[in-house]
């Protein structure tokens, strides 16, 4: 197991400790989420009783495999907490997603839920969103137009495609990868794109989170959102 795999199996595991008998628990994507379901089915198989919210069919997927019972949408309105992972964390906690694709499950299931959590190791924190490209899912129909809307907002955006094919959410939607020279002012940024006619939603997390558990070479910090940021070593 290479070290960034061992950072994320920590904090993976760690954020299993925020979880109480009872829950319901919104079930993030990514790598680093896998090593916190894997971590909680082991706990469901000797009596803890949780039932999770999927944000993408290959979490659903993940939560079969390790035992973990699964809810919708249809019979809960809201989450005791959501731990998700991330692609970039800036020192505001504001977070860019979708690097696997599932950004609007993901939003809905962290919008819902009471308390959110997110998981990454410490490649993953910046001083200023940009460096990894925004996701942003849009409508099929017309995707082209779209493209040159977000152009004019100041990205280069490039459709994304996974072996060779075009890349299609859960949702069944294209994916623009939008690669911005300078994100200062992402609540703005935000609000633009959205406007932008053929855009579902984008992969600006932005007062989304209130606790992120970062994995380092020797163990973790994590940092709690308050004034001033409480920052706790392990």
């Amino acid at each position: 197991m290479s070290d960034v795999d061992l950072k994320k199996k920590a904090v993976g595991e760690k954020a299993v400790e925020y979880i109480q008998d009872g829950m319901t628990i919104g079930l993030g994507s990514g790598s680093t989420v896998y090593w916190m379901m894997k971590k909680l089915g082991a706990l469901v198989s000797t009596g803890l009783n949780v039932r999770g919210v999927p944000s993408s069919l290959r979490t659903e997927k993940w939560a079969k495999e390790f035992g973990i019972p699964l809810v919708y949408f249809s019979e809960v309105s809201r989450l005791d907490v959501s731990i998700d992972g991330a692609d970039e964390v800036d020192r505001n906690f504001n977070l860019v997603k979708g690097g696997g694709g599932s950004l609007l499950r993901e939003k809905l299931v962290n919008d819902a839920a009471d308390k959110r959590i997110i998981v990454v190791d410490d490649s993953k924190r910046v001083q200023q969103l940009g460096a990894f490209p925004v996701p942003v899912e849009v409508v099929q129909f017309g995707w082209e137009n779209t493209a040159k809307k977000l152009v004019s907002i100041g990205c280069e955006p490039a459709l994304r495609f996974v072996d060779g094919e075009r890349f299609v959410s859960n949702n069944g939607n294209y994916i623009l990868d939008c690669q911005f020279s300078n994100i200062s002012d992402p609540f703005t940024l935000h609000e633009q794109i959205k406007r932008t006619l053929g855009v579902v939603e984008t992969g600006l997390f932005l007062n989304m989170t209130e606790t992120i558990i970062v994995g380092e070479e020797e163990g973790m910090t994590i940092l709690k959102k308050c004034a001033p940021v409480e920052s706790v070593k392990y």
